[in-house]
């Protein structure tokens, strides 16, 4: 399959080799020369715009009235918007757009409506520190949208369990909104605990408790993995990490739609709450909040200076 990817970033970079590794054919795009030149190293067709990565699109391996296949992976919000916008000119009910961001799933609902082209809204979850496992899919749209980049999906998440189609337009960001509040949710858990323990009787070694809980205890997982990762790499104390927790869009919007909804999620609220205030005052649990943060999605870590 010829596939097109906007946005070249470390996600859209990862779609784009995963892409090319399944055998497809990639066209790729963005705003940084310097990105595109890396996806063509990697083996990408490189284009200079919007509307060459159509043209190069057009007709150059698909079957008569397949269309376009385009992947955006930029920022949610007014980058979508911008996007769709250059794309307009170039797009017919045939072609196929994803959007791989974290777009708020209403917004995803209105470019369904207002775009031409089939519109897909695609939570991914996996970020950066999956690039050799493959991410985790959700998708909403049109069925038949979802099939046809079946193959694409196939390649760029784990593989067909990594993915399926949640439902109608707005369903796949919908899914991966609520992903995130539990998300938070279990962060703050793993936060609460090791600070305990860290505050707590005995002179532990976290690292080796995160280690004996990956190895067979019920709560282990891929965070807890992340944990184990920060306490080697940071150590017990976590070094001059700093109590401040980044991001809070996803979490946010969980929570309003359970106050909509009328569904109590307070453990969701608390873990908010507790991001929000990160940004006051100092906590062992949100400082490894933080630092999970990079673990997964290589996010900044904040660090604390000399003195605090």
């Amino acid at each position: 399959m010829e596939l097109g990817v906007i946005g070249l970033g470390r996600m859209g970079q990862i779609v784009v080799n995963r892409s090319l590794d399944a055998g497809h054919d990639v066209v790729a795009f963005d705003l940084s020369a310097e990105a595109t030149a890396t996806a063509a190293e990697a083996g990408a067709t490189a284009a200079d715009s919007v509307a060459d990565l159509c043209d190069r699109l057009d007709g150059s391996g698909e079957e008569a009235g397949d269309g376009k296949r385009i992947w955006l992976m930029v920022p949610a919000g007014d980058a979508v918007d911008a996007t769709l916008a250059d794309l307009e000119p170039h797009l017919g009910a045939d072609d196929v757009v994803v959007d791989g961001g974290n777009s708020q799933f209403q917004a995803s609902v209105r470019r369904a409506g207002e775009t031409d082209a089939a519109y897909l809204d695609c939570g991914t979850s996996g970020g950066p520190a999956s690039a050799e496992a493959g991410f985790s899919l959700m998708v909403g749209g049109p069925e038949w949208a979802y099939e046809a980049l079946t193959p694409v999906f196939d390649a760029v998440a784990t593989g067909p369990d990594g993915h399926d189609r949640m439902g109608e337009s707005g369903s796949g960001h919908y899914v991966k909104m609520v992903h995130n509040g539990v998300e938070y949710a279990l962060m703050q858990a793993y936060g609460e605990g090791f600070e305990l323990l860290t505050e707590g009787r005995y002179d532990l070694d976290m690292e080796s408790v995160a280690r004996t809980w990956n190895n067979g205890a019920v709560i282990r997982s891929w965070l807890l993995e992340l944990c184990e990762e920060a306490f080697r790499e940071e150590g017990s104390d976590l070094g001059d990490v700093a109590d401040h927790v980044a991001g809070g869009s996803t979490g946010t919007w969980t929570v309003q739609e359970a106050l909509e909804q009328e569904v109590s999620v307070p453990i969701i609220y608390q873990a908010l709450a507790e991001r929000f205030d990160s940004r006051n005052e100092g906590r062992f649990s949100r400082r490894l909040a933080n630092r999970l943060r990079y673990g997964f999605g290589r996010h900044e870590v904040a660090r604390r200076s000399e003195g605090e």
